[in-house]
């Protein structure tokens, strides 16, 4: 006969024997997606040691460090974010880059050049050689607009592609215009920056109408979209719902590989906390699948720029 102490030893051995079993054939738990903010702000103060531009006006008070982002990506579940060089800081960028090196694997930036100076050529193919620059980031507005049409800018498109340079752009109106150069030049990787919108729609009522500029160029597959900045167009609260419709026509027309989702933090900094930027995405809009979220909250954009 079996002994109470011999049958609690034979059961507790069996319970592990079971426990092991069940474990060596249980599912990894899924992986949590890797969310990237492709569009973020960051900046020091104006210091006589790092002048801004004559002129300059930041759209903080304070200047968004990168000890104030960090806590705010933590909370939101943000892993990694891309670094757009505000204009008041010139054409530097090493404060990204001073971000990449005490964050590894977080923080990238784009860079900036003087487009009017084809001098700059040489320094254009070797930004992707320095650290975390993943390309040149661009802002054409009203006293830079004729440069896409008097010649001005036609140097820099074929040495950015020689180069493998990924160009972000943002215009007043003159999106369209991307469409020859998008054709000229296939090799070239370029991003529409915040659905093609800016100010400038909201004043004159033509959201829907740029939004339209810029599906019109996901025909070319060298052209991918950010699909970032809803709540700055938006008449609501979040979740923005008036905006769902232009997000879903740009998606529809440049699918979830060539769609990348995106704040504009510091731009939109005053509507609404950090996390409902993410949930807008993740939770608020049904036609994404799960799949779909995977690519346009980190996968697309981390393609697009070769950020790996």
């Amino acid at each position: 006969m079996m002994t109470r102490r011999q049958f609690q030893t034979g059961a507790l051995g069996a319970g592990v024997a079971l426990a092991a079993d069940g474990a060596s054939n249980a599912q990894p738990a899924p992986k949590r997606r890797t969310i990237v903010d492709a569009q973020v702000h960051m900046w020091k103060a104006n210091t006589p040691d790092r002048p801004w531009t004559p002129g300059a006006q930041a759209q903080l008070p304070e200047p968004m460090t990168i000890e104030r982002l960090t806590p705010l990506m933590d909370a939101a579940g943000v892993d990694r974010v891309v670094i757009v060089p505000p204009t008041l800081e010139g054409i530097r960028h090493d404060y990204g880059q001073e971000a990449a090196r005490r964050h590894p694997g977080r923080f990238a930036t784009m860079a900036r050049v003087n487009l009017n100076d084809p001098g700059e050529a040489a320094r254009v193919m070797a930004l992707r050689q320095q650290p975390a620059v993943l390309g040149v980031r661009m802002f054409f507005q009203p006293a830079q607009a004729k440069w896409l049409t008097d010649g001005t800018a036609d140097w820099f498109w074929p040495v950015a592609e020689k180069a493998g340079t990924p160009v972000m752009f943002l215009t007043i109106g003159q999106t369209p215009l991307f469409a020859q150069i998008a054709e000229r030049h296939p090799g070239l990787r370029l991003v529409i920056d915040h659905m093609g919108l800016t100010d400038a729609a909201l004043k004159d009522n033509s959201v829907a109408a740029r939004v339209a500029e810029a599906a019109a160029l996901a025909k070319y597959p060298n052209v991918s979209v950010k699909l970032s900045s809803s709540p700055l167009f938006s008449a609501e609260g979040y979740p923005w719902r008036d905006m769902t419709p232009h997000v879903k026509r740009l998606f529809d027309a440049f699918g979830p590989r060539r769609s990348h989702w995106g704040t504009d933090l510091t731009n939109t900094f005053d509507k609404g906390p950090y996390r409902e930027r993410v949930t807008h995405f993740t939770e608020e809009l049904p036609f994404l699948t799960e799949d779909d979220k995977d690519w346009v909250m980190g996968k697309s954009i981390l393609d697009v720029l070769r950020w790996t």
